[in-house]
């Protein structure tokens, strides 16, 4: 057994995830490292992490992965921090810069225009300098913590979850956790994944915990407490519920579609480990199991045996 490496994300939206591991005592159990969207994807895809809050996009395209249950980053309306800034009218826009972060709100952004904003339109991956992107393109699409801080008066901006969810009346999922399948032989036996993440999630999304993430983020996000208290209470969706995941399997049908996905995948879910409980009904089950083998056989043989009396 190994301690686990996970690969989490810097920024607002994933703290009251990372709560346990941050603020109790389950950092000492993993190994944790923190980067951007899609560098949590690629350490996911080289083996370099065995956990991670992988983008929704990046799940299309690595082998082996399941899904941690019950656990999001998404949004029921606007999520606010996915946006599409624009120079001049949706219908006008003819180039778009991607923020390089972002694998699903790239992914999204692509959908949107090929299904309903219109198509032929030209994408550029830059590194997410909303300045540098709108000086050579139409519109720019920033996410995360700096699309926080955009200055919303002095543009058009679109925000994806609340535009995808006008289109299709669906929540829009951007993240999730999953682990390798690899990764399961070096868990201790009684460790169960989704009992311990859903557990720091649980418990970041305590009122008194909230207010300390509030504290600690409004400085580095350039936003007020009560503004940091209200995005991640309002805007974000931490649960992986049904409505979730019809809107996950949809975005997944569309993107295949229209060629931003290589394919729509298969959702597949991580086992809970069993209980002290259920493993001794499972060998009791065996047991019993074993038992009724030996008694039919020796029934076999006596009925063979009184063939040929």
């Amino acid at each position: 057994m190994r301690r686990l490496r996970i690969s989490a994300i810097w920024y607002l939206n994933t703290a009251p995830l990372m709560w346990d591991f941050e603020h109790g005592a389950s950092g000492a159990d993993f190994e944790i490292c923190y980067t951007v969207p899609s560098g949590c994807a690629a350490a996911l895809r080289e083996g370099k992490a065995d956990i991670g809050i992988i983008p929704s996009a990046a799940y299309a395209s690595i082998p082996d992965l399941l899904i941690i249950p019950g656990i999001a980053i998404a949004s029921l309306r606007a999520v606010r921090s996915i946006l599409l800034v624009s120079k001049v009218p949706l219908s006008d826009i003819r180039r778009v810069a991607l923020d390089t972060s972002s694998l699903t709100s790239a992914a999204l952004t692509k959908v949107l225009f090929e299904k309903w904003w219109g198509k032929g339109r030209i994408f550029r991956m830059m590194a997410p300098d909303l300045d540098a992107m709108l000086k050579e393109h139409d519109a720019g699409l920033v996410i995360g913590d700096p699309a926080l801080r955009v200055n919303r008066s002095g543009y058009l901006t679109y925000d994806l979850a609340e535009e995808w969810f006008g289109l299709t009346g669906k929540p829009f999922v951007f993240a999730f956790w999953a682990v390798r399948r690899d990764a399961l032989e070096h868990r201790a036996p009684e460790l169960d994944l989704g009992t311990v993440f859903q557990g720091s999630r649980d418990r970041g999304l305590q009122r008194q915990n909230l207010d300390t993430i509030a504290h600690e983020w409004a400085a580095r996000v350039g936003l007020s407490e009560s503004e940091v208290n209200a995005y991640l209470t309002e805007n974000i969706h931490y649960q992986l519920d049904s409505a979730c995941l019809e809107g996950l399997r949809l975005f997944y049908r569309y993107a295949a579609a229209v060629g931003a996905l290589p394919q729509a995948p298969a959702v597949r879910f991580l086992a809970a480990v069993p209980t002290h409980l259920q493993r001794a009904q499972q060998r009791t089950r065996k047991m019993v199991g074993g038992k009724r083998s030996l008694v039919d056989e020796l029934i076999s043989e006596r009925r063979e045996s009184a063939k040929h009396e």
